[in-house]
């Protein structure tokens, strides 16, 4: 990977993290930043990622939460969806685990 796209991998991961005493990620605002057209075709690389976790035996739980989030649905309406509060680590698992043919993988 060449130092400019490095730079901009991180900064596709920087411009949605979250902080609240530990910076995290929500695997939703991920998915298309990292290539992917849909939640359901972004599932088997969290999956991937987390057995990935689980082959060196770090609790899988630690880094990948299930969380529900509130979102807009239009006209001011919301309802709740689920998501996956990700670690850094786990940020960076999704991405080795990712599809190598996509660009921003």
């Amino acid at each position: 990977m060449k130092p400019n796209q490095l730079q901009l991998l991180f900064d596709t991961f920087d411009s949605v993290r979250h902080q609240n005493g530990q910076e995290y990620w929500f695997a939703r605002e991920l998915y298309e930043r990292l290539g992917y057209s849909s939640w359901d075709t972004f599932k088997p690389t969290l999956e991937r990622a987390k057995d990935s976790v689980k082959t060196q035996k770090i609790p899988v739980e630690n880094h990948f939460q299930d969380v529900t989030k509130m979102v807009e649905i239009g006209s001011g309406a919301s309802r709740e969806t689920k998501d996956i509060r990700l670690t850094r680590y786990a940020a960076y698992m999704i991405a080795l685990n990712g599809d190598p043919r996509k660009p921003e993988i």
